[in-house]
């Protein structure tokens, strides 16, 4: 080319759809927002749950002999009850790890003083016996009367659970605890919801209970990845359907 003609080239941008590219390219933005916006929602719930428990730490403690108390605005609360452990109805919770290491969490029923009502009690972590899976932990449970205290929750934890649900019966070793179907099985007349226990009783069990809002940054930043890949996947998108063009 001479000089002139050189001058006269001119560079121009072509943007080029392809519909493959285009279709994988919205699935990964659409899979991003999603997945971004419910680890959002997630610490969303999270931060509520936290200031619940800021709020309801500093009230009174809850004395479950007043049966008139709204079971919705009591969670989260501060609770102590005196009756007796129902030695006969055991339950274990499985794959519940405390600080990297498999166990347990021991629940039982206890019936409060002077009161046809019972509520399930979290007493607390247990080792799993890793050489035999079936052997349930070795702790003590008092006899006669004690005197609970502990935060009153919805639920004790829910895991995914695949395949048959285990039987409700004494000593079940189970992943999930259903308040209701529990009541039924057992015939006793519980509260529906439990307690997770807090105060010492020398029996063998940990009481660290993880805290029911933790995760927030987690959440954050997990909601930050999902929306990087969205815009990751826009900008790839974009930069690889242009193409330069001489003229």
């Amino acid at each position: 080319l001479s000089p002139k003609q050189t001058s006269n080239i001119v560079m121009s941008i072509k943007f080029t759809v392809r519909w493959i590219p285009l279709i994988a390219t919205a699935v990964a933005m659409l899979i991003g927002i999603l997945m971004g916006e419910w680890q959002t929602r997630r610490a969303m719930e999270k931060e509520l749950i936290e200031a619940k428990l800021v709020e309801r730490a500093s009230a009174s403690q809850i004395n479950l002999k007043n049966d008139n108390q709204n079971k919705e605005l009591i969670q989260y609360r501060r609770v102590v009850t005196k009756g007796q452990f129902v030695q006969e109805w055991p339950l274990y919770l499985d794959n519940r790890p405390y600080r990297s290491v498999a166990g347990f969490y021991v629940l039982m029923p206890f019936r409060i003083e002077e009161s046809s009502k019972y509520v399930m009690v979290v007493r607390g972590w247990s080792k799993r016996n890793i050489a035999d899976r079936k052997k349930v932990p070795d702790y003590v449970t008092p006899t006669g009367l004690v005197e609970i205290e502990g935060v009153i929750m919805q639920h004790p934890g829910h895991l995914l659970e695949l395949g048959k649900k285990s039987e409700i019966k004494p000593s079940a070793i189970m992943q999930n605890l259903d308040i209701n179907a529990f009541t039924i099985a057992s015939k006793l007349n519980l509260y529906p919801f439990v307690i997770e226990q807090t105060n010492e009783i020398k029996d063998g069990l940990v009481r660290d209970w993880p805290r029911p809002s933790f995760g927030i940054e987690k959440h954050r930043g997990y909601a930050f990845q999902w929306y990087a890949l969205a815009a990751t996947a826009f900008i790839f998108f974009v930069v690889t359907g242009c193409s330069r063009e001489r003229k």
